[in-house]
């Protein structure tokens, strides 16, 4: 059976795929009532109204471990809304929702978030030391020290609230609804990438990011679909965010964190490289190694294929 057949596994209407959108959107925006109350002090001790300040004051008028902290945790109560609905509403366990396999493979999941974790830090380190001038120092032990903390804890608990959500919840629910599996592709992949279009990023480099948004949505369904399982996506996104936060931040950037280094670089000098190049060359390229090493094929049927309601006999509840 594939990923997106394990849905018919528990209770598969539409209604209640948009019943629990509803919920996991409840439970997000329960999940930021700490983080507005928490600026609305810090605002008022400064003599601030919330409704005069722009994004970016809105965005660090809190310290930056606490700020990341409170960001982060609308995330986990999020994913805390997903596990509950796909148990109770839809009958179906935590493995069905993330893999087609007998049990969760975790291998897959330390191999990609220490394959791309290693990468990704390579690129930064690269680029520091061709442009040493673009980054100062900004390593703090102590700050550092309670940033890993929260990094650690937090960052995959964020990760896995939108790979569950976008590459789990809403691709087998619009896979079970259209029948197909180029749909449910395209629709989390655009959707994804448009959730991003608040970020400063977009403010700073303009519209033309949203490529690397929606491309880096686009990847990772594709390797959850050719997977059949959310392993690699949940690693590769994990390892992505938080090797970023321990390492590199800016002010221009939607994590303001007590990183090594500090970005000081004109952003709006970004060229259509810095942007392109990620969704067209190193992603094919890891799709490339992520197939051979996990023996990938009939890629057309995987990612366009039809979805079907396998015979009951096959309804197998996995342990």
């Amino acid at each position: 059976m594939v990923y997106i057949q394990q849905a018919f596994k528990g209770l598969s209407d539409g209604w209640r795929y948009f019943v629990g959108t509803v919920v996991v959107i409840a439970f997000v925006i329960l999940g930021q009532i700490p983080f507005t109350v928490a600026t609305f002090i810090e605002a008022s001790n400064q003599g601030l109204s919330l409704f005069e300040l722009d994004e970016n004051k809105l965005m660090t008028i809190l310290e930056p471990n606490l700020n990341l902290f409170l960001m982060l945790l609308s995330f986990a109560v999020g994913l805390l809304g997903i596990l509950l609905v796909n148990k109770f509403l839809h009958k179906m366990t935590l493995t069905q929702l993330t893999t087609a396999r007998q049990r969760i493979d975790w291998k897959r999941f330390w191999t990609v978030f220490f394959g791309w974790g290693i990468l990704s830090s390579g690129f930064v380190l690269l680029d520091y030391f061709l442009a040493p001038e673009d980054y100062v120092l900004n390593f703090d032990f102590n700050k550092f020290l309670i940033l890993c903390v929260i990094a650690i804890v937090m960052v995959p608990l964020q990760t896995s609230c939108e790979e569950y959500l976008f590459r789990g919840y809403l691709m087998q629910g619009l896979g079970v609804i259209t029948k197909n599996r180029w749909f449910p592709l395209l629709f989390t992949s655009i959707v994804f990438g448009l959730l991003h279009i608040a970020n400063p990023e977009v403010e700073k480099l303009g519209y033309i990011i949203m490529v690397y948004y929606i491309g880096t949505g686009l990847f990772l369904g594709i390797i959850t679909l050719m997977d059949e399982g959310l392993e690699l996506a949940l690693g590769f996104h994990a390892a992505n965010n938080l090797f970023t936060a321990l390492l590199v931040t800016a002010d221009w950037t939607a994590f303001k964190t007590y990183s090594i280094l500090k970005d000081m670089s004109d952003p709006t000098e970004a060229t259509l490289t810095d942007i392109i190049v990620p969704v067209f060359v190193i992603f094919p390229i890891l799709l490339i190694i992520l197939s051979k090493m996990y023996g990938w094929s009939n890629w057309k049927e995987r990612l366009l294929g039809r979805v079907t309601e396998p015979p009951k006999d096959d309804y197998k509840i996995i342990e």
